[in-house]
């Protein structure tokens, strides 16, 4: 009987810990995606609804930080660096505060992004950002709380809130040809010492062409002013597979005294030991 009384007791532990109650929320997450110009922005927050509710001034008074949606942080991240007011704001991700008043807000973009709500103890030092924007009266309600990067230019677009019957937006330059400029001047410049470092890790790795593989590394050391101890580590692998024992032995030298010099514990054993198993005959 105890085992009987045992096993449907575990039976029900596990029944209740696997059974997860499903409802709506009150406040849906929510994710906004958008490009601006070469600038991935993303958004995600969650949006109450007024449900009959008086919400700016009332649900959500006048003059005070609010958290600008509900439950966790509202966030919002940028890929490049933007302008906003005519102030530059890093690229980065942020928690985003606002302050309504009847006609303006404040916004504040604010460093730290993982608080519940407003931070417990405010620190001016963490604001990113400040600026104010008009409130303006919409002619039709929106009865739940919206976020929106809208009017999106190659260069600029705005970020919206909108509720009930009011609209705020904040435009926010995107440094597009900047970015598109140095996209092309480095692709035009043609492969970087990473890039043929990479290449030749892959066909090495990948037990490919050992000679494409060479010819790569040596790419990369000849673009490289300081010869990493990794890159030459790599070249003595790939000599020493193409049974060129004596060039892997003279490479891993290389490797090893720049190894030494960088104090690197894991690449002086490696070489140390290569160098042994290679000038054995």
């Amino acid at each position: 009987m105890k085992k009987i009384i045992f096993a449907l007791t575990f039976f029900m532990a596990t029944y209740v810990s696997e059974a997860q109650v499903k409802t709506p929320q009150a406040s849906p997450k929510a994710v906004v995606n958008q490009t601006v110009g070469l600038t991935e922005v993303e958004i995600v927050y969650s949006r109450p609804s007024a449900r009959g509710r008086a919400i700016f001034g009332d649900l959500v008074p006048f003059g005070k930080v609010w958290r600008t949606g509900a439950n966790e942080n509202t966030t919002i991240s940028f890929s490049e660096d933007v302008i906003i007011a005519g102030k530059s704001l890093k690229k980065g991700k942020y928690a985003l505060y606002t302050i309504p008043k009847a006609d303006n807000w404040e916004i504040i973009f604010y460093s730290k992004a993982d608080n519940w709500g407003t931070p417990e103890t405010w620190n001016e030092s963490d604001v990113a950002l400040r600026t104010t924007a008009k409130a303006e009266m919409l002619n039709r309600n929106f009865e739940t709380f919206t976020i929106n990067v809208n009017n999106v230019d190659n260069n600029f677009a705005h970020l919206e809130f909108i509720w009930e019957r009011t609209i705020v937006a904040v435009k926010f330059e995107v440094p597009t040809q900047k970015t598109a400029i140095a996209s092309i001047e480095k692709a035009l410049a043609g492969p970087t010492a990473n890039d043929y470092f990479a290449s030749s890790q892959y066909f090495f790795q990948s037990n490919g062409d050992m000679n494409k593989a060479l010819t790569y590394v040596n790419k990369a050391l000849e673009m490289s002013k300081d010869k990493p101890f990794w890159y030459n580590r790599l070249k003595s692998l790939i000599q020493a597979k193409l049974g060129d024992k004596k060039g892997a032995v003279e490479t891993a030298k290389l490797s090893l005294a720049a190894a030494k010099e960088a104090k690197n514990a894991d690449y002086i054993k490696m070489n140390e030991d290569s160098i042994s198993e290679w000038s054995k005959k």
